[in-house]
């Protein structure tokens, strides 16, 4: 058998392409949109990808699973789930699938894989058994997707949270509960393949540890040991989730009506300095600087959004950035495509333009208006406490702000701001933190976009709390 794992270091996703080299055939299992990765690794292996996977209905990105479907490669997806979670561009297309219920199998050469419905996160939600037949009758592991994580299991708010259903929270909290507690019967032997690693949004403390066993997960993960009571499980499992990106809700739709194809990555066309001129201020259009803050805040085109090409590029763009928006970056050239690329993977598709850092210099030395973002540390914080003035924001996960605050400050999540930027003072100038500067500086740029007079503390939040604490 053959067997790779692929990851995603900005949305934290793991794919897997398991094969069988006898029959020269393959799967991938949660193929993410720009499936031409897959299709490269499978050649230089001698196999060809004959079948692709979901474990569920993805929230985080755009499945893979349509792009193979379109190239006539067979797809299999989950049948699980009420009217609502189901995979409506599947059925009656004619495409070549299998839609799967609990214990269905199929096979890829000499390997067998056996759905196992592990609902929780979603109610559709699959798990794979995957047993190498020309080597053992009994599975070697489970591509688990969303249900067990290395150290964590899928939150299972997002429904609520992110989707938008009512009242669905802890019905779903209790549902993972029994795929939980049937989990804990699997032999301890086998492999876990989880679908997300640390910095996904899908769980709250998610390991780096790219696999896992199912017996180091019964003694250590803290979500299973939770499971002592169904109560105390919801309770544990529901505390704490970070506040889910704004695109996660999109993500939901368009991976159960279909993605768009559009046959490969977009072009954007090189913008000329007149053109990038007519960008500035212009709040129909998008306009997303991948630079560092410093460079950002010392000078950038009137009107544009901050997201640097870092692991928060994703979650930021897709949190700031609507889809029928037209999008202009401001990228390093040898950085365009993984730029593109990666707002590719969250249905961000109408990218028309680019210029370099280099053309925005080359922009304000002819005389195009820049602007600055004011930019202080914690040292000057405590002198806008009490003024009426000011607005304190503060741009962290609420669990973060329950644990310590700046006196009087407004808690909104660096990834709800824009479906909450009324509820932000106008009439007050915004003075916004977060632990380290990086969330509090895009949340500025949104903010100064939209009309608001922004100061950025750009400094620790340990440097506040040691400053207070001696205080």
């Amino acid at each position: 058998m053959y067997f790779k794992q692929f990851f995603d270091e900005k949305l934290a996703q793991y794919a897997y392409m398991v094969g069988c080299q006898a029959e020269g055939t393959a799967i991938v299992i949660d193929p993410m949109r720009d499936i031409d990765q897959y299709i490269e690794a499978a050649a230089k292996e001698n196999l060809t990808i004959v079948g692709a996977a979901d474990t569920h209905i993805h929230a985080d990105y755009i499945s893979g699973l349509r792009e193979f479907a379109e190239r006539g490669v067979k797809v299999y997806a989950s049948d699980e789930g009420d009217k609502d979670w189901k995979y409506e561009w599947l059925k009656g297309s004619d495409y070549e699938y299998q839609l799967l219920n609990d214990g269905d199998e199929f096979s890829i050469g000499n390997i067998t894989f056996k759905a196992w419905h592990t609902p929780g996160h979603t109610p559709e939600h699959l798990s794979y058994f995957i047993t190498d037949g020309a080597a053992a009758d009994q599975p070697i592991g489970i591509a688990t997707g969303d249900f067990i994580f290395v150290g964590d299991v899928g939150r299972p708010d997002l429904l609520e949270s992110a989707a938008g259903q009512e009242n669905v929270m802890e019905p779903s909290a209790r549902t993972l509960f029994k795929s939980v507690e049937d989990f804990k019967s699997v032999p301890e032997f086998m492999q876990i393949w989880p679908g997300h690693g640390a910095g996904s949004a899908c769980g709250k403390a998610l390991g780096a540890i790219p696999e896992t066993t199912v017996g180091y997960e019964l003694r250590y993960n803290a979500s299973i040991k939770s499971a002592t009571s169904e109560d105390d499980f919801v309770k544990f499992i529901l505390e704490g989730q970070p506040e889910p990106p704004l695109y996660f809700a999109r993500m939901k739709r368009d991976n159960k009506i279909g993605p768009k194809v559009i046959k490969g990555l977009p072009q954007p066309k090189h913008l000329t300095l007149k053109e990038l001129g007519k960008l500035a201020g212009n709040k129909d259009v998008a306009v997303l600087d991948t630079r560092e803050r410093d460079e950002y805040s010392q000078g950038h085109l009137p009107g544009s959004l901050l997201s640097p090409l870092n692991k928060q590029y994703n979650t930021v763009a897709g949190s700031y950035i609507t889809e029928d928006e037209e999008i202009y970056l401001i990228v390093e050239e040898h950085q365009l495509t993984e730029a593109v690329r990666d707002l590719y993977r969250i249905g961000l598709d109408n990218v028309i333009g680019y210029v370099t850092p280099v053309d925005l210099d080359h922009y304000a030395e002819q005389g195009g208006e820049l602007e600055t973002l004011a930019v202080e540390t914690f040292d000057t914080i405590d002198k806008y406490i009490g003024d009426d003035n000011y607005q304190i924001l503060d741009a962290r996960k609420a669990s973060e702000y329950s644990e310590g605050n700046v006196k009087g400050a407004q808690n909104i999540a660096h990834t709800r701001l824009l479906p909450r930027i009324d509820e932000v003072p106008s009439e007050r100038k915004i003075v916004v933190y977060c632990q380290a500067g990086g969330r509090s500086a895009v949340a500025a740029a949104l903010l100064q976009r939209n009309g608001y007079d922004v100061t950025l503390i750009d400094d620790e939040w340990e440097n506040y709390t040691k400053a207070t604490a001696t205080a």
